[in-house]
């Protein structure tokens, strides 16, 4: 296992430093003025499949059925997975949208948000980790590690449909 976690490691930095860079670096130009303002309801959706997914892998697991649970595991890392791709292509080429709601809504949406990138940031590699530990037949480890790792890729699946509905208001159409 520990000749996976230095590339765990690049693989989680390079992730995460693309997301980033997405928020500093000038957008990039579309050919033709292609739009691509559907892109935030498609990561909700992702965002959501995900959550749905990973429901599904700790009922299956809580009910003894590990085949069921890696394939539902897989569908939440592969809906994470086009979910990243979908975010970076419209956050490399679309500028930032602006939350406008006032009042306690704005507290509740930046505590969900900031809570939400913080755990996201951290659930890269905690999840790659984990489907490693599974992947590599370690079910010990996979085990106390998937603990902590399940209710956090939850929280952050969750959290992702959250901010996209109280953002969609203020997305240009």
């Amino acid at each position: 296992m520990k000749n996976y976690q230095r590339w765990i490691w690049a693989l989680a930095l390079a992730i995460n430093g693309l997301i980033a860079l997405s928020a500093f670096l000038p957008k990039a130009a579309l050919p033709g003025g292609i739009k691509i303002m559907l892109l935030p309801q498609i990561n909700a959706i992702l965002n959501g499949l995900t959550f749905v997914a990973l429901l599904a892998a700790l009922i299956a697991i809580r009910r003894k059925r590990r085949d069921w649970h890696r394939r539902f595991i897989g569908i939440a890392f592969a809906a994470t997975s086009l979910f990243l791709i979908s975010y970076l292509a419209y956050h490399f080429t679309t500028p930032s949208t602006r939350y406008a709601g006032k009042g306690t809504l704005q507290y509740v949406y930046y505590f969900i948000l900031i809570t939400h990138i913080l755990l996201a940031i951290i659930i890269v590699p905690l999840a790659i980790y984990t489907i490693a530990l599974a992947l590599n037949d370690e079910i010990n480890r996979h085990h106390k590690v998937a603990r902590w790792t399940m209710p956090i890729w939850l929280y952050v699946s969750l959290t992702g449909v959250i901010v996209y509905l109280m953002m969609s208001p203020y997305y240009a159409h």
